[in-house]
């Protein structure tokens, strides 16, 4: 779950980036505003990374994804591209655990195998 997570992590980093040099547009804000923001959730995206499976983390992500989707009061684009990574970041969590039950599976039955191996000789 991890990888899958980190890697939908580090795609909103980029566009949490291109969001800010749109924002930046707005005579309405100033660029201290828009670098502050989006510096703060860019930050945000990383240390999720290595925060995704501690108690938490998926619940910060989840988070993450509701306050890019509301970057779209700011930056329009922004409610399409939320939409999308809240998907995608479903799909990481939900198939990543998939993955990760699977690989504990495997490994169960490759340590029960050897085990088998170790007691016929």
């Amino acid at each position: 779950m991890r990888t899958l997570c980190a890697s939908t992590l580090i795609g909103e980093f980029f566009i949490v980036g291109f969001a800010g040099l749109v924002a930046m547009k707005d005579p309405d804000l100033t660029m201290g505003t828009v670098w502050t923001v989006c510096g703060i959730a860019m930050f945000l995206c990383v240390l999720l990374c290595g925060m995704i499976t501690r108690p938490g983390g998926v619940q910060l992500g989840w988070a993450l994804q509701i306050a890019l989707i509301a970057s779209g009061f700011v930056v329009p684009t922004m409610f399409f591209m939320g939409a999308v990574f809240a998907a995608l970041w479903w799909a990481s969590v939900h198939f990543g655990r998939k993955i990760d039950e699977a690989k504990a599976r495997f490994a169960a039955q490759a340590e029960a195998a050897a085990e088998a191996g170790g007691n016929a000789a």
